[in-house]
């Protein structure tokens, strides 16, 4: 039940307060004045998208809060609209909460009729889900639902393979070329690079090797490095003997001498090169043999292995195609039997959950002002659920339902939208609507499901909206003073222009304000002051 409702800044309403009581809360007002979007801020504030244009002119944003009591709990829902972005904001409690919190919450909040809603009950998709809703057992549906999933994600399955496998075959020449000639040279990721890398090492190694040999011959030719520092060495210590200073230069030549002896004994055993000349053939061979594969391919060498790796793995594929297809046909034949079994059970739900639907809705719509001939049936029609993929053969079919009715004798029964009149709609609406109610759920809205209803049969369906509001709250829009009389909290909604600004106002009326109210409804002057006198006295 929703006891308080809060909208702000949305479209002509600025702020709007409205308590709902339990039974029938009835809003009325004229055409235009903003009846139905206070019900739409309703279904905003419970999932439905609404469109940021709607938030008031100069506002931020708009806000639609409601108080809601579930299972004798209080639940306070708040919704925001940013005119801006267009983005919406949820809350539950003071919580943050998505749409698919909405969405589960919705069932326990509201069940909506409007004129909307007796377009699609023209809709035979509609009518078959419509009858699922009244399963005496879920069971078959849910599984028949979560078979027809598995299978459709494996009948995809299985023509992507196909559809995959019937490429690759078209090129299967190609890509075995094309891995040849790459396994012909076999390059490995990040081979080139080092390749150059190698081939730069080997020439500072061939540097260095011609440098050491340049050093040898230094020491080595005529007259010899180690002679001349001998001969430097002994006429320093000759004249050391007379000029001291010299001496210590003396033993610095001798040192000296050692270190060039040292190094002409290491240069005579000079060390192996790093890298050999065969090595760096090979190494300018294979980069040759790359840089030829590159260019056959016309790609990087990083790209030809990558390539190879695929052309591997489609080859791979096709040869393993065969055996995974046979493996996918297996569960698919598993799933299908399963279906049928389910489909079976399902077609055998629906056909008594019809027989039971038709008896309770043609007891209702009897008391809705309906002939007490008057028959509703459920006519079956196979409709395909799934056609296998791995071996086609006959398709699985399931019993879907279509409403056929007979409003009056002598007539053959026919679909809802080749004889209903709008205001028969309204009143089959009205009954499935009462069938899907329960006492203490969710609130019943209805707008404007009287449209096209009048004289005796609107006393009928009044008795009926005030016979179920005595256990569900029904929030009722009307242009209707007979159905306006039976309110039990009556809100009368106008559109007011202040200081330039228009606003949509609604208050809740109480003694003459209601006959006031119901006189105008009724036509206005002393007719409808009459008719709103005889509507009160009939009430009381």
């Amino acid at each position: 039940m929703i006891e308080v409702l809060r909208i702000k800044n949305l479209a002509l309403i600025d702020d709007l307060e409205l308590e709902f009581g339990p039974g029938l809360n009835v809003l009325t007002g004229e055409t235009g004045a903003g009846k139905s979007f206070i019900i739409s801020a309703v279904n905003f504030l419970t999932g439905e998208k609404m469109h940021p244009d709607l938030v008031r002119g100069g506002c931020e944003k708009a806000v639609v809060e409601a108080l809601f009591c579930i299972d004798g709990e209080d639940v306070i829902l708040r919704r925001e609209l940013a005119a801006e972005s267009g983005r919406s904001r949820i809350y539950v409690g003071d919580a943050l909460a998505s749409r698919e919190t909405l969405a589960a919450l919705r069932p326990k909040l509201l069940l909506h009729a409007s004129q909307h809603g007796q377009q699609r009950l023209l809709q035979p998709g509609f009518q078959a889900a419509l009858l699922d809703g009244f399963l005496a057992d879920p069971a078959p549906l849910a599984a028949r639902n979560r078979l027809a999933r598995e299978l459709a994600a494996l009948g995809a399955g299985i023509r992507d393979l196909d559809a995959k496998a019937a490429r690759l075959e078209e090129k299967r020449q190609f890509l075995e070329f094309q891995h040849a000639e790459i396994q012909k040279v076999a390059p490995l990721p990040g081979e080139e690079d080092a390749l150059i890398a190698r081939r730069a090492a080997l020439a500072e190694s061939r540097k260095a090797s011609e440098a050491l040999s340049r050093a040898k011959d230094a020491i080595e030719r005529e007259p010899k490095v180690l002679d001349v520092l001998a001969d430097l060495h002994r006429e320093l210590l000759h004249a050391g003997t007379i000029f001291p200073e010299f001496t210590d230069d003396a033993e610095a030549v001798a040192a000296l001498r050692h270190q060039v002896k040292d190094v002409a004994a290491r240069l005579r055993k000079k060390p192996a090169a790093a890298f050999s000349a065969d090595d760096a053939e090979a190494v300018e061979k294979r980069l040759f043999t790359l840089a030829t594969l590159r260019r056959k391919l016309k790609k990087t060498l990083a790209e030809i292995v990558d390539m190879d790796a695929e052309i591997t793995a489609n080859l791979d594929f096709l040869d393993a195609c065969a055996l995974d297809r046979k493996q996918l046909a297996r569960q698919e034949e598993a799933l299908v039997t399963e279906l049928a079994q389910a489909l079976a059970a399902l077609g055998q739900a629906r056909r008594q959950a019809a027989d039971t639907l038709a008896a309770a809705l043609e007891g209702i719509l009897r008391g809705l002002g309906f002939s007490k001939d008057v028959r509703v049936l459920f006519e079956f029609s196979p409709a395909e659920v799934y056609a296998p993929v791995a071996a086609p053969g006959g398709a699985l079919t399931e019993d879907r339902a279509r409403i056929l009715w007979r409003p009056n004798p002598g007539q053959p029964p026919q679909p809802l939208d080749k004889i209903a009149s709008g205001g028969e709609l309204s009143r089959f609406l009205l009954a499935l609507m009462s069938l899907s109610a329960e006492p203490g759920g969710p609130t019943l809205i209805f707008d404007e499901i009287d449209a096209g209803i009048g004289g005796l049969t609107l006393g009928s369906v009044g008795a009926y909206v005030k016979k179920l509001a005595a256990t569900s709250q029904i929030l009722l829009i009307t242009h209707w003073p007979q159905l306006a009389s039976l309110a039990d909290r009556h809100f009368q909604v106008q559109k007011t222009v202040e200081d330039g600004q228009t606003s949509t106002r609604c208050r809740r009326l109480a003694g003459d304000d209601v006959a006031a109210e119901l006189a105008r409804m009724a036509g206005g002057g002393e007719a409808g002051s009459e008719m709103a006198r005889r509507l009160l006295e009939a009430g009381a």
